[in-house]
Parts: structure tokens; C-alpha cells; sequence
């Protein structure tokens, strides 16, 4: 593993060089969750330190809609959550990646490795998936008004029932799809190429083709990954968002022992 990109002192480094991809098999997505699992449980707090920001952001999003009468208006965000929430996951990349090599976890040296990361590439990468965001949201009241009418924008606050038949579920098939559309181009951008980022010193453009070729050659196990992912999240929101205080940790720590599995040490010459 490339440790030099963490060493703060050091302002310039020649690029590294990014493996090929590794071929993974479906037991990779158990082997990362479990390994996930127990960082959380050999670190709680930073898990819960970095969650926590992600919670707050929930519970007043949902208050705001709740005060304006505008419940219906928070359905786009809380489905295009899995969108945003790697950003949670960069922390916690460095937590176990020192979890992993043995080194000390101290609360200064893991948060200087987080904002140091400001004047690298993260900040680009994250342009890109806070841009894929607000457009899914932009597409998303979009279609509401297409299917549903300009009216409906405010009268469906008052009941769901123009959801659950005709028009509404028409509208809530299509922006499922496209829903999953984006997620599925952000995932593929994300799933190597943001803990690429932070192990090595590459650019976002090319840990984003990195990522691609990482899906292209595993399809169908990085497909289930991404589903139970969405899925693990979607249900860490139900319950006041307060389940994303263990679904974010978890999957943060298991996100980068996929990407380990995924894109390996090259071998010592």
C-alpha cells in the first residue's frame, strides 16, 4: 500500500501507479462486511463521530420540511441519500486503513489526514457527486410535475393517495428508474475511485476511470454491492435517520476493504 500520500510534510509526490483491477467473487462482499463490522466495533467512536454529522443533516432536513408543510418535498433527498453519503465513508477510509497497517489511531493525526485532503483531489471528485446530486433532485421534482401537475406540487402534502394510484405510480416507477440511473453512474465513479484517492496519489479523473474498469470487470458482484449498500442505507433513514449511526460506519469501513480486494498492492518486484 502506498503510505507516502499520508505523510503531511510531504506538498508534492509524483503520481502512483494505479494496479489493474482485481476479479472478485460473490464471498468478497461478505468477507468485506464482516471486516467492516469489526472495525466499527474496534473504533465505535469515530464511526459515531463521523455519522453524526450525517444524522444531524438528516433530522434538520426533516424538520424544515415538516415546519413548511412540505413533508413530500424531502422524498427526493432521502432517495438520493446513497448519493452523498460516501462523503461520511473518507474518515473512516483512514481509520481502517490504519486499523489494517497497524498504525496508532489518534484522534489529531486521523482528522489532519481528513482536511489535509483539501489540497488534493477530493474537493473535484466532490463537485462531481454533489453536481449528480442536485441535478437528481432538479430531475426529480421535474418528473413529479410532468406526471402529477403543477398543483398537485401543493396539495400533496395532504395525503398520499394520488401516489398509490394512476399518474402516481406511473411517476413513482420512472423516478425510481432514473433514481437508480444516477446511483448507479455515481457508484461506478466512487466505489474504488474515492478510497483511491485517499491511499494513493493519483488524479479524480483518473481514480474515476480506475473505478469504472473496477466494474466493468466485476459486474455482478459489485451490482449486489451497490444494491445492498442502497439498501442498508434506505433503511438506516427510516427510523429518524438514527440507524445510519451503525449502516454508515459499517459500510464506510466494509467500502474500503472492497476497495483492497479490488485494487491490490502491486506485488514487490
Amino acid at each position: 500500500m502506498t503510505q507516502g500520500n499520508h505523510d503531511l510534510e510531504i506538498e508534492h509526490r509524483e503520481p502512483d501507479v494505479i494496479p489493474e483491477p482485481a476479479h472478485i467473487g460473490m464471498e468478497a462482499i461478505g468477507t468485506s462486511l464482516r471486516a467492516g463490522w469489526r472495525d466499527f466495533l474496534r473504533a465505535p467512536g469515530y464511526g459515531l463521530f463521523f455519522a453524526a454529522f450525517y444524522v444531524a443533516g438528516g433530522l434538520v432536513l426533516a424538520a424544515v420540511a415538516a415546519l413548511s408543510g412540505q413533508e413530500w418535498w424531502l422524498m427526493p433527498f432521502v432517495v438520493g441519500f446513497p448519493l452523498i453519503a460516501p462523503f461520511a465513508a473518507v474518515g473512516l477510509y483512514e481509520v481502517s486503513r490504519r486499523l489494517e497497517s497497524g498504525q496508532p489511531l489518534i484522534w489529531r493525526d486521523v482528522m489532519n489526514v481528513v482536511f489535509s485532503q483539501k489540497d488534493r483531489q477530493l474537493p473535484s471528485m466532490a463537485m462531481v457527486i454533489l453536481l449528480l446530486f442536485m441535478f437528481w433532485v432538479f430531475v426529480a421534482h421535474t418528473t413529479f410535475a410532468l406526471f402529477m401537475g403543477v398543483s398537485a406540487l401543493t396539495n400533496i402534502t395532504s395525503s398520499m393517495d394520488a401516489l398509490m394510484q394512476g399518474r402516481g405510480l406511473a411517476m413513482l416507477l420512472f423516478g425510481t428508474l432514473i433514481g437508480a440511473g444516477f446511483a448507479a453512474v455515481l457508484f461506478s465513479f466512487t466505489v474504488v475511485g474515492l478510497p483511491l484517492l485517499m491511499d494513493r496519489e493519483v488524479d479524480f479523473i483518473s481514480a474515476i476511470i480506475a473505478s469504472i474498469r473496477a466494474v466493468a470487470a466485476n459486474p455482478v458482484v459489485l451490482a449486489v454491492w451497490g444494491v445492498l449498500i442502497a439498501v442498508i442505507l434506505f433503511l438506516g433513514i427510516l427510523p429518524l435517520f438514527l440507524g445510519l449511526f451503525v449502516a454508515l460506519p459499517v459500510l464506510g469501513h466494509s467500502s474500503w476493504h472492497m476497495y483492497r480486494q479490488l485494487m491490490p498492492d502491486e506485488p514487490e518486484a
